[in-house]
This record gives structure tokens, C-alpha cells and sequence, in this order.
């Protein structure tokens, strides 16, 4: 059960109705704070819809950020929004494969995305063979809309933790079919969830 109660949108001032994905419980959540969720909603609207960065690119490191962490919540939901975004199944199981230093089918950029947001995640630092990979191949715009995704997850993520979001039941399916790391249940083996 959350730390603070679900809002819904008739809970709110007119002014804050209009809040995007009302729907799920981290906005839900959120909406305690109307301002705040609407500019929380609008940096995700924005990386979901006008970031230059290749969609598939953005959900991979967003969901390496909640495999890391073993968030459950935003492991799932964006196991849900990456499969809509071109992300296939291969692709999501490739990323338990590269965090156990195994080899994937994964292409070298995809492959250094994944690293980025595992490095930015487990040690607030980002190799500099890592960067010089993703300079390459995407440019400025680009490698800064992937830094803020794994940056704005990351937050998200201790966000959910801190408050205790509870995952929807829709989604418990996807936890079934891409299992995070051991040691999920245990809140003391996690950032989350």
C-alpha cells in the first residue's frame, strides 16, 4: 500500500485535471503534488514524444535502469510502453545477459546504452570508453536525451521506492515473462519496486 493515498482526477483543482496517464499509480501518487506531476508527466511526454533520441534506444536503458534497481513498477510499465516502441522480446532478455557480463545478440550501440544506464545507476559515473561509444554514434542532441532518460528513471525509481507504489495488476504479467534478478522480495536487495 503507498505512503499517501491515490488521487484521482476529480480530487484535483480544475486547473490540474488535465494531468497526462492519470491512470497509473505513480501519478496517481504524484498528484499530491499537482505541479510537480504535471512537470514529471511532461519531462516523460517530452522523452516519449519530441526527444530526437531512437525510441528503442530510450526504453532499453529505462528498462536497464529498472532491471538494476529491481523496481518492479518501472520495470513492467516500460516493458509494456518498449514493446510498443519496437523493443522486442529478444531485446528484453538481451539485458539480463549483458548485466551478467554475458553476450547478447545485441547490436554495439544498443550494448553501450545498456552499459550507460547500468554505470549511471550502480555508480553515478559514466566510463569514458562508454561515452566515447555513444559520441560516435548518436549526436549531441541525442546522447543528452539519453542521459536525462537514465537520470529522470533513476529518480523515478527512488520516487516509487520512497513512496510505495504499488504495481498495477495488469502489468505483474510482464515481472512473470521477463523475471528481474534474484532477490526481488527482499527490500533489502533493491532500489524500489
Amino acid at each position: 500500500m503507498a505512503r499517501l493515498r491515490y488521487l484521482n482526477t476529480e480530487d484535483l483543482a480544475p486547473e490540474y485535471q488535465n494531468i497526462p496517464r492519470m491512470k497509473s499509480n505513480i501519478t496517481r501518487v504524484l498528484a499530491n503534488s499537482p505541479r510537480g506531476a504535471r512537470h514529471v508527466a511532461g519531462i516523460g511526454m517530452y522523452l516519449r514524444h519530441e526527444s530526437t533520441l531512437n525510441p528503442r534506444l530510450r526504453e532499453l536503458a529505462i528498462l536497464q535502469v529498472g532491471y538494476t534497481t529491481r523496481n518492479e513498477y518501472e520495470y513492467a510499465h516500460h516493458i509494456d510502453v518498449a514493446l510498443s516502441f519496437g523493443v522486442t522480446e529478444a531485446d528484453i532478455r538481451a539485458i539480463a545477459a549483458e548485466s551478467a557480463g554475458k553476450e547478447s545478440p545485441l547490436e554495439p550501440l544498443a550494448g553501450a546504452v545498456l552499459r550507460a544506464a547500468r554505470e549511471l545507476t550502480e555508480r553515478l559515473t559514466l566510463e569514458d570508453e562508454t561515452f566515447a561509444i555513444l559520441r560516435e554514434a548518436l549526436d549531441a542532441a541525442s546522447l543528452v536525451d539519453l542521459l536525462i532518460a537514465i537520470g529522470e528513471y533513476n529518480g523515478m525509481v527512488r520516487i516509487m521506492s520512497a513512496l510505495q507504489v504499488d504495481l498495477e495488476p495488469e502489468y505483474a504479467g510482464y515481472l512473470d515473462r521477463f523475471p528481474l534478478p534474484v532477490g526481488t522480495n527482499d527490500p533489502r536487495n533493491r532500489i524500489g519496486g
